[in-house]
């Protein structure tokens, strides 16, 4: 009976060797399977070189909506913040409080300097009667009036301390940025939030040295935004640079009114100019273009990598960007599969 026991015995270990040695043998078979990213594989990418095109009789200037009015919101007290009516994207009213500092102290500083002049008040009218009959001296009855004055000037301090514990919106417009939270500490001078007024929009654009003519103060332009497709927006021209820049173009910025808030800051735009010459320049297309129109940037491929480059752009037509400089005609642009670049990644042009 034993002697069965310990072959049974035997048998079952050599079975869980057998089991534990597969098992050790299937994880080492997955393990070599397992598919590792190889961060050095090129990623394919569509790309063509600058071309020569003719910019018709109508074309526009590109450029980057801006809010003309943008603060950061202040705090002139100190304290707690006992209320906060302001979240991210709230539209608020000049003059609405939007937070409460704790004025506690503030408050019993006033009913005692009140008590105060109270008081005075009643020593310089019973010192008033009393000088009459030459029982007090003059001397102290002035040292009365100079007391309450004191702290009339004392109690318009405190009360335009108190003021200033009702944190209020100085112009009408969206709350962009909440900085502090209910119960934050503050202190005079501290950042409770952004507010952003889009009711009037500015379109700064870079124009070339030939068109800088076209463009007077005052004047009445059509501007659009990539969004809205051909839709156009009317604008008045409110600055135009007397300095060009190294590449010898000009700022312009167009006001724009924008009652509703259709648009938006951040957005792309552009200003359109009617009866003009037809220009025929090296252009890239538009969807080449990453970054801001501030900042115009493609990728170009060199040595097999995509390599940010900014350029200088000019006039564009919605599907050409003119090229200033910055870009040679014999440079390979990007002009798909940017979302997936960074600078210096390995790249590879689709056939």
């Amino acid at each position: 009976m034993n002697k069965r026991v310990i072959i049974i015995s035997i048998g079952a270990i050599v079975l869980i060797g057998l089991t534990v040695m597969k098992l050790k043998s299937n994880k080492t078979e997955v393990d070599q399977k397992i598919y590792i990213h190889d961060v050095t594989a090129a990623i394919l990418v569509e790309a063509t070189k600058p071309s020569v095109h003719t910019f018709e009789s109508s074309f526009s200037f590109l450029g980057t909506f801006e809010p003309i009015r943008q603060n950061t919101i202040g705090s002139d007290a100190n304290g707690k913040i006992i209320k906060l009516n302001i979240e991210e994207g709230d539209k608020v009213s000049q003059g609405q409080i939007l937070a409460k500092v704790d004025d506690e102290m503030l408050q019993l500083q006033l009913q005692n300097v009140e008590v105060s002049i109270e008081g005075q008040k009643n020593d310089d009218s019973r010192y008033s009667n009393l000088i009459k009959e030459n029982a007090i001296a003059e001397v102290q009855v002035e040292k009365t009036k100079l007391g309450l004055k004191s702290a009339e000037i004392q109690k318009k301090q405190i009360q335009k301390q108190l003021k200033s514990t009702n944190i209020t919106a100085p112009f009408s417009g969206v709350i962009t940025k909440k900085m502090v939270d209910l119960g934050s500490v503050i202190g005079a001078g501290s950042p409770i939030a952004e507010i952003t007024d889009i009711s009037n929009l500015k379109l700064t654009v870079n124009v070339p040295e030939r068109d800088i003519l076209k463009f007077k103060l005052n004047q009445t332009v059509q501007v659009s935004a990539d969004i809205y497709g051909k839709r156009q927006f009317t604008g008045k021209v409110t600055n135009v640079s007397v300095q060009a820049d190294k590449s010898h173009n000009f700022k312009v910025q167009i006001t724009v009114k924008n009652t509703n808030q259709e648009l938006m800051a951040g957005m792309y735009g552009s200003v359109s100019l009617e009866n003009s010459k037809s220009v025929t320049a090296l252009s890239i297309p538009r969807k080449a273009l990453v970054g801001s129109s501030k900042n115009p940037q493609v990728y170009v491929i060199k040595n097999g990598k995509s390599i940010l480059t900014s350029f200088n752009a000019g006039t564009s037509d919605g599907e050409y960007i003119e090229v200033v400089d910055g870009i040679s005609k014999n440079d390979q642009i990007i002009i798909k599969g940017q979302v997936n670049l960074q600078n210096n990644s390995n790249v590879k042009i689709a056939k």
